[in-house]
């Protein structure tokens, strides 16, 4: 599938990114909306309008918003030949009103001159011009922002649109920081729009089995004994993106695997990613794969702590006897489950970490 190429270019071109790419891709097949959260310089702008401009024919609108902007900027400035008529309908062409695709960039500084519009703009696809309802074609707004908005500024209700938000970082790994300082040679793989247009009509057609279903509904249970709450509107929404996410994994029906990408869903607030997470996951994923990722977790903390210990003896003895643990408990993993490539990665990853202290702390 054309997409496929575009969502494996992007990965080639934007190190760590991975998760963020397919969420955005399956956002537009899904006809949702996404928002990237994260600090300036991550390339969150340079990777929508990368990907945005890989699908032509589709009408896009990029915009920065200050506490200033006002919404000429967003919808287009009144007509002056109309207003001369009496009438007050503004000149949408070129603004967000005729977008397909629309990236705007600091959405949480939208003021109330905007946030009105733009909420029914973005749930309902309607922009009142003139008082009169008419249908945008927009499929799907990514947003970003390089803070959470904070409680009392109103902004509640725009931050619920969006039904997929991902944190976006700094590079971790230096390996990855390196390929993205070299740079990789840019593709020319691209989608018309006409082709997105049949990928969401196939994902309207997806199966979802009884199986997904029943695991939604314990997924909903677990989190409410948690105090997190998903709307139900929101669980009926996350139908569109497990469809979607099967589209773009190829097949015409849904897997429990499909359900991973809800734990960038189901969350209200940042301090509950990790709980969503860990529910979403037991329940998306057999318990090796679970366990594997939960080591390698584990394993990052243990050389985060030893970081931020500025590589202190006694702590990096500790955390070398915790690492042999977690390598002993990999290996039976592997012995266990032989042809389980990521148990094998894994074990790779966490005796590299025994060995980056060993030689750098411990001197040995």
């Amino acid at each position: 599938m054309k997409i496929k190429d575009i969502q494996l270019a992007l990965n080639n071109q934007y190190a760590e990114r991975e998760e963020v790419i397919e969420g955005l891709m399956v956002a537009m097949i899904a006809r949702q909306h996404a928002l990237l959260i994260g600090p300036p310089g991550t390339g969150k702008s340079a990777l929508v309008s990368d990907l945005t401009k890989r699908i032509t024919g589709a009408n896009y609108f990029q915009w920065l918003l200050t506490r200033f902007s006002t919404p000429e900027e967003l919808f287009g400035p009144v007509s002056l030949k109309e207003l001369e008529q009496g009438v007050y309908k503004r000149n949408t062409t070129g603004k967000l009103p005729e977008a397909h695709t629309s990236f705007l960039d600091e959405i949480f500084k939208a003021n109330s001159a905007i946030l009105n519009a733009l909420l029914t703009l973005i749930n309902e696809r309607v922009f009142y011009n003139n008082g009169a309802p008419a249908q945008v074609p927009l499929m799907s707004l990514i947003g970003s922002s390089n803070e959470y908005p904070e409680d009392g500024e109103g902004l509640e209700a725009l931050f619920d649109r969006f039904l997929l938000r991902y944190e976006v970082d700094y590079i971790g790994e230096d390996q990855s920081f390196i390929s993205m300082l070299k740079g990789s040679a840019p593709s020319t793989a691209d989608m018309s729009i006409d082709e997105l247009f049949e990928l969401q009509f196939f994902s309207d057609t997806v199966t979802i089995p009884d199986e997904v279903f029943d695991a939604l509904s314990k997924i909903r249970r677990e989190l409410m004994d948690e105090g997190i709450r998903p709307s139900d509107r929101r669980f009926k929404q996350v139908l569109a993106v497990i469809r979607a996410k099967a589209v773009l994994a190829g097949r015409d029906f849904a897997e429990l695997e499909d359900l991973m990408i809800l734990k960038h869903s189901l969350w209200e607030k940042p301090e509950q990613r990790d709980k969503v997470a860990k529910i979403v996951r037991n329940h998306a994923q057999d318990a090796v794969k679970t366990r594997v990722e939960e080591i390698e977790a584990e394993a990052a903390d243990i050389l985060k702590s030893l970081e931020q210990s500025n590589n202190s003896t006694d702590v990096a003895v500790e955390s070398t006897k915790k690492l042999k643990s977690l390598v002993s408990e990999l290996k039976k993993l592997q012995k266990d489950n032989p042809n389980r490539t990521e148990v094998a990665q894994a074990v790779a990853l966490v005796q590299k970490s025994l060995t980056d202290i060993a030689s750098q702390v411990l001197g040995v």
